[in-house]
């Protein structure tokens, strides 16, 4: 008789403080994905920091706002990558695409970036809210991405230390001292 897909997932759960199941560890290191995501997070974190300055500088002066609003959709492109590449990693490595419970909370805020970020390019392609409101949306859903990355590297902090922690106790274990004497 075939597991159902819920005692699957009953078996799929970590340790407790693990993040990944050894086999979801193992998928995760094979997947191409998971380089996908670490060249993609850093470099969504260098244009977010690029257009916040621009952002700023508009609020701050009038001047410069193509500037801006330029790196706001690309900011925006970016997010939405790394949406679709994460959703496609998540499905590798958990066997859903999106809400994993390794990542579920994140997601959650993750969708709240989206919107926020999906509020900004209607704002500028079909409102007429007026460029300063355009730049609040965005300056909005900045902070609720830098609350998303904080969320993120945080997880995986607790992760990496939950992990190695680990590896030290098992080798701990493989190297418990003989209570036999020499004879």
């Amino acid at each position: 008789m075939q597991p159902s897909r819920h005692d699957k997932a009953r078996h799929d759960r970590p340790a407790d403080g693990q993040l990944y199941t050894p086999e979801q560890r193992a998928r995760r290191d094979a997947t191409k994905w998971t380089l996908v995501q670490g060249v993609l997070a850093p470099l969504q974190f260098v244009v977010f920091a690029v257009s916040l300055a621009l952002v700023v500088r508009y609020l701050a002066t009038g001047e410069g706002y193509v500037a801006a609003t330029v790196s706001i959709l690309i900011k925006t492109a970016v997010l939405y990558t790394i949406m679709v590449t994460g959703a496609i990693w998540e499905k590798v490595v958990f066997g859903q695409y999106l809400l994993a419970p390794a990542f579920f909370w994140e997601d959650v805020v993750s969708f709240g970036v989206i919107a926020l970020h999906t509020l900004y390019v209607y704002a500028v392609l079909f409102a007429d809210w007026g460029s300063r409101v355009e730049m609040w949306i965005a300056l909005a859903a900045y902070a609720a991405y830098v609350v998303n990355a904080v969320q993120f590297v945080w997880k995986l902090r607790q992760a990496r230390l939950s992990a190695a922690r680990a590896d030290r106790e098992a080798a701990a274990a493989q190297v418990t001292p003989s209570t036999e004497l020499p004879a």
